[in-house]
């Protein structure tokens, strides 16, 4: 007899809707960029930059890179050397790291949120297609609140952290519902739809969900059935993000237990491009995908 993941707790309040403004995360990504193309047109070093904000070289690359926030007092004594004179561009750049440094609306879930993850939302907000593969549980943008919160259950026991991480998950989602939705890509192994989490009516809910997510133009849901045997994702599961803006580059993202790698290089981007490729043509094609989780209603 398959058990059920246990009373449902106190209900899950309504989620804070992230605003429709650009992600702080992406507005790091792309001020550094600017300032790094600033320097770089005037062959200007790491270390000579460093030195105008009283920093390392080291602090240069970590704001180049958009992994630290901006102080006002250091853009304005980069621009001034890197010679932008021009008052409004001055401004526009100042006014982009203030945003840049504005927390990002899971900061109110900051006591259930690793730093490690972190990162991963702020992408995931300004991302303009997202891959995912996945072998063990529905990916987290498609979970049902019941779903989520039988998964969550598996690692923890308190009440209200439960509650916490089911709706911060479920506060993520609403991207898929914004008018510039992201395209969201996934691929499902068969084990983890044949998987009984919550029990019985959890699981149908949540292939009914699937079901329904696949009809929008913006979703593309596929699975590999078992009779594939091997195939290229020996691995593991993996999210691969895709913005529009040129300064922001592929990202692969890989979570492990107690961490996450994000890897960005362009030839370990296209390996992963490859890889979900195949899987893609491995997998039924969406029409024959949702006549498998129909079948496999209860």
């Amino acid at each position: 007899m398959v058990t059920t993941a246990g009373p449902r707790r106190d209900p899950v309040q309504s989620p804070i809707t992230p605003p429709d403004t650009d992600s702080p995360t992406a507005l790091r990504i792309l001020l550094g960029a600017q300032l790094r193309r600033l320097r770089e047109a005037k062959r200007v070093s790491l270390e000579e930059a460093g030195k105008v904000i009283r920093a390392s070289h080291s602090k240069i690359s970590r704001l180049e890179s958009g992994r630290v926030g901006f102080k006002d007092r250091d853009i304005v004594d980069l621009l001034t050397f890197y010679g932008v004179t021009d008052e409004k561009e001055r401004e526009t750049l100042r006014s982009r790291a203030v945003r840049a440094n504005s927390p990002g609306w899971w900061r109110e879930y900051a006591d259930v949120v690793p730093t490690w993850f972190e990162g991963y939302v702020g992408l995931e907000e300004a991302a303009s297609e997202i891959r995912a593969y996945e072998v063990q549980f529905v990916p987290g943008l498609l979970q049902t609140d019941d779903y989520a919160r039988a998964v969550t259950m598996l690692n923890y026991s308190n009440p209200k952290e439960i509650n916490s991480r089911v709706r911060l998950r479920i506060t993520r989602q609403a991207i898929l519902d914004r008018p510039d939705a992201p395209s969201l890509l996934v691929v499902l192994d068969e084990a983890l739809l044949r998987r009984p989490v919550g029990g019985p009516s959890v699981m149908r809910s949540q292939l009914k969900h699937l079901i329904e997510m696949s009809q929008r133009p913006n979703m593309t849901i596929q699975v590999i059935p078992f009779k594939v045997g091997g195939h290229a994702a020996a691995g593991g599961p993996f999210s691969l993000l895709r913005f529009a803006e040129h300064d922001l580059h592929d990202v692969v993202y890989m979570e492990q237990l107690n961490s996450a790698q994000y890897l960005n290089k362009p030839d370990i981007v296209d390996r992963y491009l490859a890889v979900f490729e195949r899987l893609r043509t491995d997998a039924l094609n969406p029409a024959s995908s949702v006549k498998v989780l129909q079948a496999m209603l209860p």
